[in-house]
């Protein structure tokens, strides 16, 4: 099995890491080797021994492409049921400008909004380029998914703020049991 994946220039040097290690971590956890072309910025991804654990390399690989750092992509691996997700926002904007507004309702003044969302929804978001990705559990990330929908969709942020803290309480609840 082969899986092949482009990723931005600029994440190539955080995808092999100092000396190689972020590259050799992977591929330790995940069974599978990893080939960078660091001129193109092409990513092979070659015969895991554990073809699961080659797939959540592949996610690992997104992760990091999609501005995630290493420590909190590599946590795909260590957890079966973290997911990662990604919005492309290319469908949703028309212009660069559009795609500049839309990035800041989500990330917000000072990163206020990203980082309530982080926090209210328990998962890790990260804005790069067209995309919107997310790491979390899956009820978490349906959460904060509908939270950026919402945004997306030009409600204002005190319903979508007011939403979070709602599903955060329901989140609580059902991790006790009621």
């Amino acid at each position: 099995m082969i899986e092949h994946i482009k990723i931005p220039q600029e994440r190539i040097a955080v995808l092999v890491g100092p000396k190689g290690s972020t590259k050799q971590l992977i591929e330790e956890k995940s069974t599978a080797t990893l080939n960078i072309d660091s001129e193109t910025g092409s990513v092979e991804i070659i015969d895991p021994k554990d073809p699961i654990k080659g797939f959540r390399a592949r996610e690992v690989v997104q992760a990091i492409a999609r501005g995630f750092s290493p420590e909190k992509a590599i946590r795909l691996i260590d957890d079966d049921f973290l997911v990662f997700d990604m919005i492309d926002l290319s469908n949703i904007a028309r212009t660069d400008k559009d795609l500049l507004r839309i990035k800041g309702r989500i990330i917000g003044r000072d990163g206020r909004t990203r980082n309530l969302f982080e926090s209210l929804a328990n998962v890790h978001i990260s804005v790069y380029g067209k995309t919107v990705s997310l790491i979390g559990y899956s009820d978490q990330i349906t959460v904060a998914r509908s939270g950026i929908d919402m945004l997306l969709k030009g409600s204002t942020h005190g319903p979508v703020y007011k939403f979070l803290e709602k599903k955060r309480h329901e989140l609580k609840r059902a991790e006790m049991g009621f």
